[in-house]
């Protein structure tokens, strides 16, 4: 916003973004957000801790900022005179404001960066700060919340500015060992050092509507390249889209996502109450008649079976979706976040198909890409830090099997997500909604618990693949169905599924809404036993689980390994 007079004289702003004039109380009513454009004003540090916090609980770190010099610099100005002018001009000892509050009711321990001060540079004074403010919040065991605004790290202090970057980051590592959320709200503008640092290194990257956030600056990009920027290039949108940023937030939103946030840490730390399992989801009064497999492949393909998003708007509350693989990518096939089942935090991860054709077609029907695979492992990680039991929603037809992902590592992806939940110091409670294809499905389905909807399939490969290969007719796909024991009554028999989640009639599409609360039922049941069984059991017991499917049923330990003849090897491709 352009203005004239000095601030708190002022009556009237311009808008830098659509420059119409505004009167200035108007826009501090709208936390300084043009009311006509939505251009987010900066805000100094000061105003941020109080649009933040809960009124009157900031407290300011006793820790003071001393004058610094360490390099002797000098270029119009001596540096000790600008740190003069810079003081002099914003109120503050340096460009961050760091203290403890609460936010929505919970403690906190709170970095805010102010640009006013010499662009929000990163020197030692700063870096200093932040690093106390997260040792205050690891010594409370409370989150830690930071507020980025910066050009970078601060020449004026050299190589010593740099180190800021490691200082403050190995403050963050200790958090994360100790399972305390980090969350950055990034704001405009935030570069250099800073964003290279601690401003994306938390557990959650929240940006302010239309931050720019980057490395190096557009300017020196295409002094550098050459090269025409896209369009948006490096602002908050841009980067969601490319999977930088959890999430974009308007001013007006922010502390309310910041707090549902902090709801889910601080919920999760608590001890967890005695096990007691809610009514079971229970078996249909009557006895249904088996179905054949294909019409069950079928049904679990409806157009209007409910997806993952669908059961987040009714199986679960409070939901808050996490964006992004933080290296290139948001995949629209995986969605997950934080939610609430039964009013105890979760972390849930699921497959999102959609209903009409742009759905599907935008979904890319449900089937993941190598980013979808390392979003969903991101969250994984994030929830065992956080110690957040994990619940994974199943429904695609396999992994995106296209070029792309083969270049971007498909099966490495893949392969590092059963490995990763094989390992998970958390609850995990997988359910196969709809299909549940492959290694696309397993990749979300190594759990404590598995349990199938009544009509969702699960396969080594759809009955089309199956039949084009082993019959060879991919018309024979009714039979290849019935041969891969794919439903849900036949893998409860072969130990793959623990339970069936029955589904009204005709099927979940038929009642969405009484699917969801089946689906809730089952999901509450088998969770609630789990919750308080110690992490290295948990572990041991889901390794235990998947072993059973190995070699003792397949392999006589007293049969001699012979090699077959030549003419016996069968030379078909293997099928993943």
């Amino acid at each position: 916003m352009t203005t004239t007079a000095p601030r708190d004289e002022q009556l009237w702003s311009r808008c830098d973004g659509c420059a119409s004039l505004l009167y200035r109380k108007r826009l501090r009513r709208n936390l300084d957000v043009c009311p006509e454009c939505g251009t987010h004003t900066r805000l100094d540090a000061p105003d941020r801790v109080a649009q933040l916090v809960d009124p009157d609980s900031f407290v300011p770190l006793p820790d003071r900022a001393v004058r610094v010099d360490p390099i002797d610099f000098v270029d119009a100005l001596p540096y000790p005179h600008r740190l003069g002018a810079a003081r002099a001009g914003t109120g503050l000892d340096e460009a961050v404001l760091c203290g403890t509050a609460r936010l929505g009711g919970h403690p906190v321990a709170l970095a805010v960066m102010d640009f006013r001060f010499l662009g929000g540079s990163l020197g030692c004074a700063v870096g200093e700060l932040i690093t106390r403010t997260a040792e205050r919040a690891l010594a409370d065991s409370v989150p830690l919340v930071l507020v980025t605004a910066s050009g970078g790290a601060r020449m004026q202090e050299g190589a010593l500015s740099l180190m800021q970057m490691a200082t403050v980051s190995q403050a963050l590592a200790g958090l994360r060992e100790a399972g305390l959320l980090t969350v950055s709200v990034v704001t405009d503008p935030t570069y250099g050092g800073v964003a290279a640092s601690f401003a994306t290194n938390t557990d959650v990257v929240l940006a302010e509507s239309g931050a720019r956030l980057g490395f190096a600056g557009p300017r020196v990009i295409r002094q550098v390249t050459g090269a025409a920027l896209p369009e948006g290039f490096q602002t908050a949108e841009y980067l969601l889209r490319h999977g930088q940023v959890d999430m974009v937030v308007p001013r007006h939103a922010l502390r309310g996502r910041l707090a549902a946030l902090l709801a889910a840490a601080g919920a999760a730390r608590r001890p967890a109450p005695p096990a007691r399992r809610p009514a079971a989801a229970g078996a249909p009064a009557v006895a249904r008649p088996a179905r054949d497999p294909w019409e069950t492949v079928r049904t679990a393909r409806h157009p209007g079976r409910p997806t993952t998003l669908d059961y987040l708007e009714t199986a679960f509350d409070g939901f808050v979706e996490l964006h992004g693989d933080r290296l290139g990518a948001d995949c629209p096939a995986v969605v997950g976040g934080v939610a609430r089942l039964d009013g105890r935090p979760v972390m849930v991860i699921g497959h999102q198909k959609g209903h009409t054709t742009a759905e599907l077609v935008a979904r890319n029907f449900g089937m993941a890409s190598p980013a979808g695979h390392r979003k969903a492992l991101r969250l994984m990680r994030l929830a065992a830090r956080l110690r957040l039991p994990v619940v994974t929603l199943v429904d695609t037809p396999g992994a995106d099997p296209g070029v792309a992902a083969e270049q971007q590592g498909q099966a490495a992806a893949i392969a590092e997500n059963i490995l990763a939940l094989s390992v998970l110091p958390t609850p995990v409670v997988a359910v196969v909604t709809g299909e549940g294809g492959s290694g696309g499905a397993l990749a979300l389905a190594v759990a404590d618990r598995v349990l199938m909807l009544e009509h969702a399939v699960y396969s080594v490969i759809s009955p089309e693949g199956c039949a084009a290969i082993l019959w060879p007719d991919s018309a024979a796909a009714p039979q290849a169905a019935r041969a891969l024991r794919l439903t849900g009554a036949d893998l409860c028999r072969l130990g793959v599924v623990d339970e069936l989640v029955p589904e009204p009639d005709p099927a979940a599409h038929g009642d969405p809404a009484g699917a969801a609360e089946l689906l809730r039922r089952a999901v509450a049941a088998n969770l609630a036993p789990l919750l308080t069984v110690p992490p290295a059991t948990l572990v041991r017991r889901r390794r235990q689980r998947f072993r059973r499917f190995g070699a003792a049923r397949s392999v006589d330990p007293s049969a001699r390994a012979t090699a077959p003849p030549r003419h016996a090897v069968d030379d078909r491709p293997e099928v993943a």
